[in-house]
């Protein structure tokens, strides 16, 4: 069972991800700003760092790791353009090139799912991203969820009467599906899935189908 190297694990989704890892038995070390050590479980090897620059943490990743990023802009808008060029864009990046460095086999980027009409620089930043994890040549699992329901994040619950019935008309039926919601559940065990069974070469895509289906297998 390969070590796990996990950016932005103190997070939404980080911490429930670092958890399940550690359930099912993986080694995790998790790249954290100065002074966040004690956001991550007692099991964790901090790495302190920077995720903006590999410099700080490329070192730190042990060899034939999987690397799992998932530093990003929290509650992501369209007014927060700027800032998803300057974290986002530039964090994949630098994970991309710390895993270059240090033998990784095995890269997960969480991005989002696309086309869609709104959105248009967070998507275009994270398709970028993911240009950046194929370029790299490592065995890459690419997720694109569209939103995730959970704690502090419900209020897009309101549309699931809408997502129902969109899904039963085959005009809207694609649409609907592609940037369905999906449940903080339904993520934690779909990156969990992609660490446990990396594609032998190339990019593995998960869309949203699949992220629930996740939960269930």
């Amino acid at each position: 069972m390969n070590p796990v190297f996990i950016t932005g694990g103190t997070g939404y989704i980080g911490r429930a991800l670092i958890s399940a890892l550690i359930q099912n038995g993986y080694a995790i070390h998790a790249l954290v700003r100065p002074g966040s050590q004690g956001k991550l479980a007692r099991a964790v090897i901090p790495v302190i760092g920077n995720a903006l620059d590999e410099a700080t943490f490329a070192g730190a990743i042990p060899a034939a790791a999987t690397v799992v990023h998932l530093v990003g802009t929290p509650h992501p808008n369209p007014a927060k353009a700027a800032e998803f060029q300057r974290v986002d864009l530039v964090s994949i990046r630098a994970a991309v090139a710390a895993a270059s460095q240090s033998a990784a086999q095995h890269i997960v980027y969480l991005s989002v799912a696309h086309p869609a009409p709104i959105m248009q620089a967070y998507i275009a930043v994270r398709r970028e991203g993911e240009a950046i994890v194929r370029g790299s040549g490592i065995p890459a699992t690419i997720l694109r969820p569209w939103y995730v329901l959970g704690p502090g994040h419900w209020w897009p619950g309101v549309l699931l009467p809408v997502y129902a019935l969109l899904r039963r008309l085959p005009a809207t039926r694609e649409g609907a599906e592609r940037l369905g919601l999906v449940t903080h559940r339904q993520m934690v065990a779909a990156l969990v899935g992609a660490v446990a069974a990396p594609p032998a070469a190339g990019v593995r895509i998960v869309e949203v189908p699949e992220i629930r289906r996740s939960a269930r297998a």
